[in-house]
C-alpha cells in the first residue's frame, strides 16, 4: 500500500533503485549479512517507495518509509483510506469500552474538539497498546489499528507534534477538575502519594532542571507525581514540577491541592522520603491523617526496635498470618516537641531478616573482593566502602619548587626568567602524586548494628488503628507503585522526547489518562485470577494485550473488513476479566465493519 503524496526520495548511500515493468521502485538497505561459506556480504533491502515518473527526486511512500525514516516531515493527514489491510482490534475495543466506562472521553468533550480530542484518545491507546510514546511512531500504529478520531482520519507525526504544543494549561486543569469533582467527597479514603523523576533533553523546557535523578543524573529531569486512591483503586490527579524541588518540600503544595478538590476525609500514605515534621503537622491542621513507613537503621526506628525486641516475634497473639509477619503497636510521641502522640506499629519478619542478610552478605563480600583487585594499585573507593570497610591507603608525595610570585610582578605579566633575575626565593612544596590502596578491613561493629536490626521495620500512623491494619493499608499503595513502573517500563515515559514546556505538559497529561485506563485494564486482570485461583502467564497487561492483538479484521478483494478468525480459548478468559465474550466481539466487528464502510464509501463519492 502506498501514500497518496509524495516525499523527496532520501538522498543516502544506502538508497537503491530497481525499475520493474516500467516502474522505479526505491529500495532502502537496512542491513548487510556476511556469508562465511561464500565469503561475500550479501545486503538486505526493504521498498520504501515507488518512484515519480514526473519528477525522479520525488517519490510515494509507503509504510516502510515511515519505519527507517520516522523524523521525516509529511502531510498532516495521511489519507483515509490507506490503512492496512488487516486491523487489530482487540486491544482496542478493550480500551475503548473502559474509556466509556470512566466517563473520559465525555469530559475530554468539555475542553477539546472533537477531532482533538479523538486524536488524544488514540495517543493514549497508542501509548499503551506499543507500550511506547514516540511521537514519530503514530503512524505506523494508526496504519494497522481502528481510530478513535472521526471518520478514523490517520494523523501524521507532524500533526501529533503540532497537537502536543497546542494543549493548553486550560484544558489540562479543567479534565482534573471535574475528574476529581466526581469523586465521593464524604467517603474516607487513603491517597498513596508518590513521586518519580523523568530525564528530559532541557531544549526550551523551563522546569527541566539537575536534581535528584533516578535514571541518568547527567541530564536534567521533571519531577512528576501521582495521588492514587487505594480504596477505589483510581489515579486521581498528577503533579509535574521543577527538577530541582525535592518530595518533601513539595508535600505541602499536594495536601492543599486536596483541599482544592475538595477531599474532607483523606489519609496519605507516604513512603519514608516524605518524613518530616512540618509535614505532619500540615496535615495535622489540615485534617488530613498519615501513614508513613521508616527504615530499620533509622535513630528513631532503631530505638524502638531495641527497645521491644524479643518480647513480640514469637508471639502467637501477635502474628498476622496473611502478612506472614509478627506486630505490635506502641502509642507515644514522633518528636519531643510534638503536642499530640502517634501509633507506631513495629513488625518482624523472618523472611524479610533472611533476605537483608543475604543482600548485606552479598554485598560485602562484592566490595571485599573489589578490594582485593586494587590491592597495591592507585585506586580510592567511594564513601559506600567507607560505611562498612576502614580503607587503608599510602600516600606518595613529591617535593617542588615553587617561584613565589609578587604582585608587582603579576600585573607585568613578566616571565620566569625575569622573576628569577629579581632573585625571588624557591619554596618547596609537596604534591600528592599517587595515593596508592592497601587494604580494607570490615568494620564489624558496624555490621553488627545492621543485622541486628534486619528484618524489622516500622509503620506511623496518626489514626488509631491496629498493627495489621496499618499494615494492609500500606500494602494497598503496592498498586501505585505498579503505577510507575508502568509508566516507566511499559509506557516508555522514562524521558520525553520534546523540546517545549507545552509539548512536555501535554505528554504528561497523555500519559496519565493512559495510566488510568491501564490500571483499570490490570486490575480487572488481577480481579479474574482471584476468581480462577491461578496466575496464567498470560494474564498480565502486557501479554494479554498482546494477546488480544491477535484479534484482527482483514480487508478482502470487495474492500469489506471482516473478522479473520473465532477467539481463542485464551482470549476468552482475558475478555471475561472485562465482562466480554467471543459474541462481543463479534458485534463490535460488525460495527467497524460498518463504519469502515460508510468512510471508504463516503471517500469512493467524494472522488478520494
Amino acid at each position: 500500500m502506498y501514500f497518496n503524496f509524495l516525499v523527496p526520495v532520501p538522498v543516502n548511500s544506502k538508497i537503491v533503485k530497481q525499475t520493474k515493468n516500467g516502474v522505479t521502485y526505491v529500495d532502502f538497505e537496512y542491513e548487510r549479512i556476511y556469508i562465511r561459506e561464500s565469503g561475500y556480504t550479501k545486503p538486505r533491502r526493504s521498498t520504501i517507495g515507488k518512484q515519480s515518473p514526473d519528477d525522479p527526486s520525488m517519490m510515494w511512500p509507503n509504510q516502510n518509509y515511515l519505519k527507517y525514516f520516522p523524523n521525516t516531515d509529511l502531510p498532516e493527514t495521511l489519507g483515509r483510506d490507506l490503512r492496512s489491510s488487516c486491523l487489530r482490534i482487540g486491544g482496542y475495543i478493550i480500551i475503548d469500552k473502559l474509556l466509556e466506562q470512566s466517563g473520559i472521553p465525555e469530559m475530554l468533550g468539555h475542553y477539546f474538539k472533537e477531532a482533538d480530542r479523538g486524536l488524544l484518545l488514540d495517543m493514549v491507546a497508542y501509548s499503551i497498546l506499543t507500550e511506547n510514546n514516540a511521537g514519530q511512531y503514530y503512524p505506523d500504529y494508526a496504519y494497522n489499528h481502528p481510530l478513535f478520531t472521526r471518520d478514523m482520519v490517520l494523523y501524521s507525526d507532524a500533526k501529533v507534534s503540532d497537537f502536543l504544543h497546542s494543549v493548553t494549561a486550560d484544558q489540562r486543569t479543567g479534565f482534573l477538575n471535574e475528574w476529581n469533582q466526581n469523586r465521593d467527597h464524604r467517603e474516607k479514603i487513603y491517597i498513596s502519594y508518590d513521586a518519580t523523576n523523568k530525564n528530559c533533553q532541557a531544549g526550551e523546557v523551563d522546569f527541566a532542571e539537575f536534581g535528584y535523578a533516578k535514571d541518568d543524573p547527567s541530564k536534567p529531569i521533571i519531577n512528576y507525581a501521582v495521588a492514587y486512591d487505594t480504596e477505589n483503586r483510581e489515579a486521581l490527579w498528577y503533579e509535574e514540577y521543577p527538577g530541582s524541588v525535592n518530595d518533601m518540600s513539595q508535600l505541602r503544595y499536594t495536601v492543599q491541592r486536596a483541599q482544592g478538590y475538595g477531599y474532607k476525609h483523606i489519609g496519605f500514605i507516604l513512603d519514608r522520603g516524605y518524613f518530616d515534621k512540618k509535614n505532619f503537622e500540615y496535615m495535622d491542621e489540615c485534617g488530613y491523617s498519615f501513614i508513613i513507613i521508616l527504615k530499620g537503621n533509622k535513630p528513631l526506628a532503631r530505638e524502638l526496635i531495641l527497645e521491644k525486641k524479643g518480647t513480640f516475634e514469637k508471639k502467637r497473639s501477635c502474628y498476622i498470618h496473611e502478612e506472614g509477619v509478627a506486630g505490635i503497636t506502641i502509642k507515644r510521641k514522633m518528636f519531643v516537641t510534638d503536642k499530640k502522640e502517634r501509633y507506631f506499629h513495629l513488625y518482624y519478619s523472618i523472611s524479610r531478616e533472611n533476605k537483608e542478610r543475604g543482600d548485606l552478605e552479598d554485598e560485602l563480600k562484592r566490595m571485599s573482593d573489589a578490594m582485593k583487585r586494587q590491592e597495591g594499585r592507585e585506586y580510592q573507593f567511594s564513601e559506600r566502602y567507607e560505611e562498612y570497610f576502614n580503607l587503608y591507603y599510602q600516600t606518595v608525595t613529591e617535593k617542588v619548587q615553587v617561584i613565589q610570585e609578587d604582585s608587582a610582578s603579576r600585573e607585568k605579566g613578566e616571565s620566569q626568567e625575569r622573576k628569577r633575575e629579581k632573585k625571588n626565593l624557591p619554596e618547596e612544596k609537596e604534591i600528592v602524586k599517587q595515593v596508592i590502596f592497601l587494604c580494607g578491613r570490615e568494620k564489624t561493629d558496624v555490621v553488627e548494628a545492621e543485622t541486628n536490626l534486619q528484618g524489622y521495620f516500622v509503620l506511623i500512623t496518626s489514626d488509631e488503628m491496629t498493627a495489621e491494619q496499618a499494615l494492609r493499608r500500606y500494602h494497598s499503595r503496592d498498586t501505585s507503585e505498579k503505577l510507575f513502573r508502568a509508566d516507566k517500563s511499559f509506557l516508555e515515559n522514562h524521558s520525553f522526547r520534546v523540546h517545549s514546556n507545552e509539548s512536555v505538559a501535554a505528554k504528561i497529561f497523555v500519559a496519565f489518562i493512559a495510566l488510568i485506563i491501564r490500571n483499570r485494564i490490570f486490575n480487572a486482570l488481577q480481579d479474574e485470577m482471584k476468581i480462577l485461583g491461578t496466575k496464567p502467564n498470560y494474564m498480565t497487561v502486557p501479554a494479554a494485550l498482546r494477546e488480544l492483538e491477535k484479534i484482527e479484521m482483514v480487508r478482502l478483494t470487495d474492500n469489506i473488513y471482516r473478522q479473520d478468525h473465532a477467539v481463542t480459548k485464551t482470549q476468552k478468559t482475558i475478555l471475561k476479566a472485562f465482562g466480554m465474550d467471543a459474541n462481543y466481539i463479534g458485534y463490535r466487528a460488525e460495527k467497524l465493519q460498518q463504519e469502515l464502510k460508510r468512510i471508504t464509501d463516503g471517500l469512493a463519492e467524494k472522488g478520494a
